[in-house]
């Protein structure tokens, strides 16, 4: 029977292998996908496995500054946080990250198409198949963003060993070790406190209005406030308004390594412009934490080791 381009990719989507073993392994089998599967497996061993199927919500995110006015931040999952600590998945990583710099790709379909940065015969994808049949895990790359600042400054930042990886961009006049020490600690201040605009300014009226709605839902569940009409209640719940959009804000965020515990980051960063006679703008943020919004595999352990010794009794 003929094969389809179709099927060819669902099975390297379901082992990582590579696309004319896939089609050979297709083409024996007469199109049966479990039967290919195990074609693979003759042919490779163990290194291939159904991995589309499973849980990938580990690895790392990894930032990478290709000069002062450019880098990226990276995330790649692995099945295991005990992958994530291989030498080669890092490497893996790294590489990513360097060919996010070195090339125009804007989404990760484009970007597994285009050229690995460390050896331009080969591609991205081809060099995620490989680490993928290495490891025997399913790897793949989540997401990727490169910033550049042609008045400024990009500052990147990873923290917890590639738990939470940060970009920071601003716009300044003076280039320095001082301010660059700065956005550093922007950076760091990011990667603590997540915030979601840089400031106030950046938050959409739709967002406005929906906080607003339910600040005075809540107001009107107190039987004092019962009988006040809509504008009384919307006065009523302007300062909690103003207090919340404040700490989603990261201009207005207290400084975490604020001396008086006061000191906002706009400040910080006014403070430091003042001292180097700089004029110091915060423009953009770019946060990735490992595996946030995707669901994480559960282990259980005793349910595992139950399930081997009922194996080891049949």
């Amino acid at each position: 029977m003929a094969i389809t381009a179709a099927q060819v990719k669902e099975l390297r989507e379901m082992t990582g292998a590579g696309i004319m073993d896939c089609k050979k392994a297709l083409t024996k089998t007469n199109g049966d996908m479990d039967a290919a599967v195990e074609e693979l497996r003759k042919v490779a061993g163990s290194k291939v496995e159904k991995k589309a199927g499973r849980i990938a919500a580990e690895g790392l995110s990894y930032a990478l500054a290709k000069d002062e006015k450019t880098a990226c931040v990276v995330e790649v999952n692995s099945e295991t946080d005990f992958v994530a600590n291989n030498q080669k998945f890092k490497d893996f990583v790294d590489g990513v990250a360097k060919s996010v710099l070195a090339s125009d790709a804007a989404d990760v379909d484009a970007l597994k198409a285009s050229k690995w940065a460390l050896d331009s015969s080969r591609t991205v994808d081809e060099e995620l198949t490989e680490i993928t049949g290495v490891i025997s895990e399913k790897i793949s790359i989540r997401r990727f963003e490169k910033v550049t600042n042609e008045n400024g400054l990009v500052a990147c930042y990873i923290h917890g060993g590639g738990r939470i990886s940060v970009l920071v961009s601003a716009d300044t006049d003076v280039v320095n070790d001082d301010i660059k020490a700065a956005l550093k600690n922007v950076c760091m201040q990011v990667a603590a406190m997540s915030p979601k605009y840089v400031t106030e300014d950046e938050i959409p009226q739709s967002v406005r209005e929906h906080e607003l709605g339910i600040l005075i839902e809540q107001a009107k569940n107190d039987p004092k406030n019962a009988s006040k009409p809509q504008n009384i209640l919307e006065k009523m719940v302007q300062g909690r308004l103003t207090k919340e959009f404040k700490e989603v804000c990261l201009t207005d965020q207290i400084y975490v390594k604020a001396e008086d515990g006061k000191q906002s980051v706009g400040q910080y960063i006014a403070a430091v412009g003042k001292k180097n006679g700089a004029n110091i703008t915060l423009r953009k943020f770019v946060r990735f934490e490992t595996g946030e919004g995707m669901e994480h595999r559960v282990e259980d352990f005793a349910a595992e080791v139950a399930e081997q010794r009922a194996a080891a009794k049949n």
